[in-house]
């Protein structure tokens, strides 16, 4: 083929026509390649530094654990500040470094929550190591967490491109602008989407294929959807949401110790300790307290 003048002027024509089109939508030429390699380096060395055991080879203890921390945090911040001279370079990167490392004790906290949440709530689960090992929800939660750091430091872009890595892994979406409280599981995980506007409080268990997303969008006069305004509904503390319930709205708001049954479509918000469930002969949604 490399010698067939007729596809070689047919390639020469394409790529060209290709090249125009790109050039003509505004599409920034930076070498884009190197955030998506960077930030999935940057994800890989924290959770290396968070559990060294799990996301490393080798085994550690004691002065041999901080070491490995220590790189791994090194690690990922060259990396951080790399990245944020391509997609901030007005940032203070040195600032924003050291309050995302002040940041990752808390973020420990809250995981070592999500890993007693989902062995607590999940009878199949033998140990906490497992949980960690083999728990896409768990994965999810973390990266999503890392990344929420990143956004409440306004650091554009690479948060989003964090908690999409995590859900091209895991089949879980979840915004990093999200405000998720301690004690969080996703069980089983696949299909799970929560929005940049949700607030989800502490003790909360979702299953697959749980939506909380926007019911409808407000549009501007050019008929563009409005950014920045509240769309994704409110989660109280100890609700439970079963699979493939869909729960939308900016003004909704589940209270706590809800109870949302499977296959539920809410528009509305649920008073404190009601429960939702899907009547599939009546085809209609009943509360009961």
């Amino acid at each position: 083929m490399r010698n067939n003048e007729k596809i070689l002027r047919y390639i020469e024509e394409t790529a060209d026509k290709l090249k125009q089109r790109y050039m003509e939508s505004g599409s920034d030429t930076q070498n884009c390649w190197e955030l998506k390699e960077g930030i999935v380096k940057v994800v890989k060395h924290l959770q290396s530094a968070l559990y060294p055991d799990i996301f490393r080879q080798g085994s550690y203890s004691g002065e041999s654990m901080q070491k490995v921390m220590k790189e791994e945090l090194c690690s990922a911040m060259d990396e951080l500040d790399m990245l944020l001279t391509k997609v901030a370079p007005d940032m203070d990167g040195e600032k924003t470094i050291c309050s995302f490392l002040q940041y990752l004790e808390q973020v420990a906290e809250l995981m070592r929550t999500d890993i007693r949440a989902a062995y607590e709530g999940d009878p199949a689960a033998m140990s906490e190591k497992e949980v960690i090992l083999s728990y896409p929800g768990v994965e999810a939660v973390m990266i999503y967490r890392l990344a929420h750091c990143l956004w409440n430091l306004k650091v554009p872009i690479l948060p989003r491109m964090m908690t999409e890595y995590a859900h091209s892994k895991t089949g879980i979406d979840i915004h990093p602008g999200a405000q998720i409280g301690e004690y969080f599981f996703i069980d089983h995980g696949t299909g799970v989407v929560i929005g940049e506007t949700c607030t989800i409080g502490h003790h909360v268990k979702l299953y697959q294929g749980v939506t909380l997303g926007a019911k409808s969008f407000d549009l501007d006069e050019d008929g563009n959807p409005v950014k920045g305004i509240k769309r994704h509904p409110d989660i109280g503390n100890y609700v439970v949401i079963y699979a493939d319930a869909t729960i939308l709205g900016g003004n909704t708001v589940i209270e706590d110790h809800c109870v949302i049954g499977g296959n539920v479509w809410l528009t509305h918000s649920v008073k404190a300790g009601s429960t939702i469930i899907y009547e599939t002969e009546n085809n209609l949604f009943s509360l009961t307290k």
